[in-house]
């Protein structure tokens, strides 16, 4: 499964397995709750009919299989991305699915087939391979029964995959093919997603408690309802996000700083708050950025710590007093827009930014709640 990277969290309650490609791996902590699930459903069953020890041994080493199977799966989609010049921040493996979040969408629809459609192909690969070795090992014995439960999983894995919906890699396939169609990116995203709540909602249930009791590859007890709703709970987060994934991609060129930052007033640092705020009301601006001795914004005065000082006070108050100091990254470039003006604030957080053209000197003040009025439906 692939993703954009805004909406992860990297790392965060994982661990750091290993690089490919320079891209780290990750293990999320939750992957023991799916490792703790197969122990408790295969392990009883292994352990009547080849004892305690080795049952339950079988059972683990089938969750390794498995994790190994998901990373492999995450990888490919790693290579054919990194093969396209698509950067790729890290491969992470969870309770209920592999991501690989790629931090730049693919540049046409055959691209983004590409990258998705590798995955299921490689997990086929490894089905087919965990069947061609059943020769290799006597009917009934623990290698053996490895090996079908590799081929088989692997192969519903791919299946899986598949369904037509986001964030699913065959919804990827989906979207790529109406972007196809239709050339528009939006749509084709919004259609998938759509797509995505639908195999949620209805083919995920139908499978999981329909068609594969049905045909003897599970059974229709309480961990198999448990663990489908967990399934579609997930997959329909998933399309949810993409949907508004797609709302936002369609508000980015609204979100500009030449629309949406305010004109402020530049001022020393040693001038009085009584001549600040008159000149701010002079100016009809209602923004004040404290400048340096080399002409450089170095703070921004703070409304609510000039509502707080008393007008008697404000003639023997410099106004750098009520002013916050700019950090590292909060002065932006006028020019900025878009994703990358979005991607400049993620990287620092903060309340309000200072905007300054060094070539007229003009400086403005950029308020988060402008921009997240604009990006929130």
């Amino acid at each position: 499964m692939t993703a954009p990277a805004p909406d992860a969290l990297l790392g965060r309650g994982s661990l750091r397995v290993g690089r490919v490609l320079g891209v780290p791996i990750f293990v999320s902590r939750s992957w023991l709750l799916f490792a703790a699930f197969i122990l408790i459903s295969f392990g009883p069953s292994l352990a009547s009919d080849y004892g305690t020890t080795r049952g339950y041994i079988a059972a683990g080493a089938f969750a390794v299989l498995l994790l190994i199977s998901v990373l492999l799966h995450e990888i490919g989609h790693c290579v054919v991305a990194r093969a396209f010049d698509l950067p790729v921040r890290s491969i992470t493996v969870t309770f209920l699915a592999g991501l690989t979040e790629i931090t730049e969408p693919p540049q046409t629809p055959a691209r983004e087939s590409a990258v998705a459609v590798v995955g299921p192909l490689v997990s086929l690969l490894l089905g087919g391979l965990g069947w061609a070795s059943l020769q290799l090992f006597e009917p009934g014995s623990l290698p053996y029964l490895l090996c079908a439960i590799v081929a088989i999983s692997n192969a519903l894995v791919a299946g899986f995959n598949l369904l037509p919906g986001l964030p699913l890699d065959g919804g990827r396939v989906l979207r790529a093919a109406i972007w196809k169609a239709t050339g528009d990116p939006g749509r084709s995203t919004r259609t998938a997603a759509w797509a995505g709540r639908v195999v949620a909602v209805v083919v995920v249930p139908g499978l999981l408690l329909g068609v594969l009791p049905a045909v003897g590859l599970s059974e229709a007890s309480l961990g198999t309802v448990v663990f489908t709703g967990l399934i579609a709970a997930f997959i329909y987060a998933g399309a949810t996000a993409s949907l508004q994934r797609a709302r936002l991609v369609e508000r980015l060129p609204q979100v500009t700083i030449a629309s949406l930052a305010r004109p402020a007033l530049a001022v020393p640092a040693d001038l009085p708050l009584a001549e600040a705020v008159r000149r701010a009301q002079a100016a009809d601006v209602r923004a004040v950025v404290v400048m340096d001795s080399n002409g450089e914004p170095e703070s921004v005065v703070s409304e609510a710590a000039v509502l707080a000082t008393p007008e008697d006070r404000r003639p023997w108050v410099a106004v750098s007093t009520v002013a916050r100091h700019l950090a590292d990254g909060m002065v932006l470039e006028p020019s900025l827009a878009g994703e990358a003006l979005l991607d400049a604030m993620r990287r620092v957080p903060a309340s309000e930014y200072v905007v300054h053209d060094r070539a007229s000197g003009a400086v403005r003040v950029l308020a988060t709640e402008d921009v997240v009025a604009v990006v929130t439906p």
